[in-house]
């Protein structure tokens, strides 16, 4: 039964993976493109929280869980996100699709082990603006991945620390039109950044039991500042727009522009949360990032600055009954959760802020506590005052989390 649902899921994820886009949001043009959430979908749908672990599930967000599991654990994911783009005089709607993250973790006595390939940023944005006498086409593309290597390790009963290593590469391309009505040719100018890098992270967590029926526990994960080195390309030509907005390039030339290193920002995350083991549990998550030692890759922005981002995510879970083998529903992971972030990016004097609210399920299937974790998620990002965009999304994601046993020695053939 597991093998089946496997293969059909592997068909739907690779469906979505061939057509991501992975976003179409216009604050994608700034920094490194949006940063996206690192996490399963069993956190995304409790608000973000990375608090919380069990033996049976894959933690993302902070290594030292990698202690706790009981039993290999594969897992992936995919999602679809309705985007709704609002000014104060316009607005307009748009699809994404994307590939998540896949991921193998391996008990191994104390030590736990990770590895696998999931997106740190997307860039994926078209602006059009209209003046009295001109047209301004912006578009942009690509995004950074990330492959990493994790390990956690169980000091003594309840106390877990762990390190993770992570190989980031990929591109971004933006292009840039100007079209005014008194010139003859307008103009184009393309960037791409070529983007390597390599980053690191460390955590800890601690558990126990405060009374007979409750447990508490805690978590702590810093990433250092990274150096990341970016290789740019810069090309501007002369072009042609006609009617229907089609691009006749006339000529072209390179224009010389140096590569650049650059930090990604340090992150540093702690939470703490208190629940019935397999019955219910309520945590709540408190992230800062420095980016106000952030600078662009390759180019400079006008009234545009990065201010140190924070992120609060409050969530949790409710399990019916928890052995109710004869009623599938009260076995059923029940998720919830919201969050507020400050991002840290500050247009035209205003600070860019997201909300969220999230809720999702965790249905069973097969043995060995295999599952589908189904979520969703309702949140706003932006203003429409100023002259900025307010975006109204809702998220659908979908992932499998395939548990088995491995390294085990057989009594009998």
């Amino acid at each position: 039964m597991s093998k089946r649902i496997f293969a059909v899921f592997c068909l739907l994820i690779a469906g979505v993976a061939l057509g991501q886009t992975g976003t179409v949001s216009p604050y994608s043009f700034y920094g490194l493109g949006e940063e996206k959430f690192k996490g399963t979908v069993e956190n995304r749908s409790m608000g973000g929280i990375g608090v919380y672990s069990d033996s049976i599930h894959l933690n993302l967000q902070n290594p030292a869980h990698l202690a706790n599991l009981g039993l290999v654990n594969f897992t992936m994911a995919g999602s679809f996100r309705y985007n709704q783009l609002k000014t104060a005089v316009d607005s307009d709607n748009a699809q994404t699709t994307s590939l998540d993250y896949m991921a193998l973790g391996i008990p191994m006595g104390k030590v736990g082990a990770s590895f696998g390939l999931l997106p740190l940023t997307t860039v994926g944005y078209r602006i059009r603006s209209e003046a009295d006498n001109s047209i301004v086409q912006l578009n942009g593309t690509g995004g950074i991945n990330r492959v990493f290597f994790a390990l956690g390790y169980n000091v003594f009963k309840g106390f877990n620390i762990g390190a993770e290593l992570n190989y980031n590469f990929g591109n971004i391309e933006n292009v840039d039109v100007v079209d005014r009505d008194d010139l003859q040719f307008g103009t184009r100018e393309f960037n791409k950044s070529d983007i390597l890098g390599l980053s690191y992270s460390f955590g800890a967590t601690y558990k126990t039991m405060v009374s007979e029926r409750l447990e508490l526990s805690t978590a702590i994960a810093y990433a250092p500042a990274s150096r990341f080195t970016a290789e740019n390309e810069r090309r501007r030509a002369t072009v042609v727009v006609t009617n229907f907005g089609d691009v006749v390039e006339i000529d072209s030339r390179e224009i010389p522009v140096g590569d650049t290193d650059f930090d990604f920002p340090s992150k540093f995350d702690i939470g703490v949360g208190i629940g019935r083991p397999k019955h219910w549990y309520l945590g709540a998550e408190f992230t800062a990032q420095s980016n106000s030692n952030f600078t662009n890759r390759s180019f400079e922005l006008e009234d545009t600055t990065f201010k140190d981002a924070k992120k609060y995510q409050i969530g949790g879970f409710i399990i019916p009954n928890y052995n109710a083998f004869g009623n599938y529903f009260k076995r059923v992971v029940y998720r919830g959760g919201f969050r507020f972030e400050e991002t840290g990016l500050n247009i035209n004097g205003q600070d860019i802020n997201e909300f969220g609210i999230s809720f999702g399920l965790g249905l069973p299937v097969g043995r060995l506590f295999s599952n589908i974790n189904i979520g969703f998620e309702y949140g706003v990002r932006g203003t429409k005052d100023f002259g900025l965009i307010q975006e109204n999304f809702f998220n659908t994601f979908i992932s499998l989390s395939l548990n088995d046993r491995w390294f085990e020695k057989r009594f009998y053939d």
